[in-house]
């Protein structure tokens, strides 16, 4: 990625430019799960969601400074592309750790609504 500067000459790309590129050439669906997979005429195309997260900061104090960072990606699979006789059609990956999840979040909530209704009855 090349910007340019107010007089049209080239500027070199920032450091989280650079890392943004490398990250986003080798973090990809096709590096992770494969390439698409074509069989007795089906083709299968998985399709991912990626989710990158970078952060940095500096410090200073007397006769001191420092400086530092870092980054991550996480890829999952959310299903896959199935071509078939000409037609498309996409397939949901369920998350298993959703249904975990929603378990978990609706525990707590009837947790604290009884919570509150003992309370309540306790006045």
């Amino acid at each position: 990625m090349e910007t340019k500067n107010s007089s049209g000459s080239a500027l070199q790309p920032s450091f989280v430019e650079r890392l943004a590129e490398k990250l986003g050439s080798t973090v990809n669906s096709s590096t992770i799960y494969g390439e698409p997979v074509e069989r007795d005429g089906v083709t299968v195309i998985p399709v991912s969601k990626a989710m990158y997260g970078f952060g940095g900061g500096a410090g200073f104090k007397a006769n001191e400074e420092g400086s530092g960072g870092g980054g991550g990606a996480a890829i999952m699979p959310v299903g896959y592309i199935e071509i078939k006789h000409g037609e498309t059609r996409f397939r949901t990956i369920r998350d298993p750790q959703a249904i975990v999840k929603i378990v978990a979040i609706g525990s707590v909530a009837t947790l604290l609504i009884a919570r509150s209704i003992t309370k309540i009855f306790r006045k």
